[in-house]
């Protein structure tokens, strides 16, 4: 797998108050294939967003070196021109959606990037009506966007990185302020963009279902990587994930507990269609009644 993203030793300190320096990356090495879909855990603090920031060029690291599609980025001579087309490459989807509506049209909000890098009108129209259409809102080109629901704003957010033509989308917990039915809609969405445009991904995330959706999992703590591996790798270690703070998807820890309690069922199973599995074959090997 072609390498697109690769920080080496990446270090950042944000100033505190008089002289205090509060540490937030500490030497962290990580790799990103192009088309991979990565989820990042973390508690609170644990350097997840610091990394994401860092890796759209919103922060500059203390230390380290960071490189994006074969240029490294924290040499001296990088520049203005250089970071726009960076950014270009890796796109970034935040958190609150409200904060990334720039226009009160859901079109002319999604053309307002790349109407920004001069594009023929031809052009600019294909991306837009391209970018609507991948993320399920066609019907809404014309619609306000103080009326859509969070998930939908979130999609149209989406659909506005889409149009710039990334290589790399960032969503820093792009899921967190939504509710069940803008969580399913944006997170099909994430899906549809790795698995049929070959976007790379980097989802950070509370929610363990969604990581468990990912191809890898980075855990984060204290600034470092404690754990990178698939999911099943991760969620399986259900102590040490506890011991970091975080939790693991509800069907691993349904039968993480029934293992405890002496029954024979496997550790890496991570939905309730797997939960659901392993139980049938269990009850039928002891004769239980279903």
């Amino acid at each position: 797998m072609k390498e697109l993203i690769r920080c080496e030793h990446l270090s950042f300190s944000y100033e505190g108050e008089g002289s205090n320096v509060i540490p937030a990356l500490r030497d962290v090495s990580l790799s990103v294939g192009a088309g991979e879909y990565v989820a990042v855990l973390g508690h609170n603090g644990s350097g997840k967003s610091t990394l994401a920031k860092l890796l759209n060029l919103i922060l500059t690291p203390k230390s380290g070196k960071i490189v994006i599609g074969g240029r490294e980025v924290t040499t001296p001579d990088f520049t203005e021109d250089d970071l726009f087309d960076i950014r270009r490459k890796v796109g970034m989807v935040f958190q609150n959606p409200d904060n990334q509506m720039v226009a009160t049209i859901v079109e002319e909000d999604v053309a307002f990037g790349p109407e920004n890098l001069g594009l023929p009108r031809e052009e600019l129209r294909r991306r837009v009506d391209d970018a609507l259409e991948t993320v399920g809102m066609t019907a809404y080109a014309q619609h306000s966007t103080h009326k859509l629901s969070g998930g939908q704003k979130q999609r149209v957010a989406i659909a506005g990185i889409i149009a710039m033509m990334p290589e790399c989308i960032i969503f820093d917990e792009s899921t967190a302020m939504l509710d069940p039915m803008g969580r399913h809609e944006v997170m099909d969405t994430i899906e549809h963009l790795n698995r049929d445009r070959g976007i790379t991904i980097l989802h950070i995330t509370h929610y363990m279902d969604e990581a468990a959706r990912a191809d890898r999992v980075v855990v984060m703590n204290d600034g470092s990587i404690a754990m990178d591996g698939t999911p099943r790798e991760v969620f399986s270690q259900v102590e040490r994930m506890r011991a970091l703070g975080l939790e693991v998807p509800q069907a691993t820890e349904l039968l993480y507990r029934l293992r405890r309690e002496g029954y024979d069922l496997p550790a890496d199973c991570l939905t309730a269609e797997e939960c659901a599995a392993a139980l049938k074959e269990l009850f039928s090997s002891r004769n239980i009644a279903e």
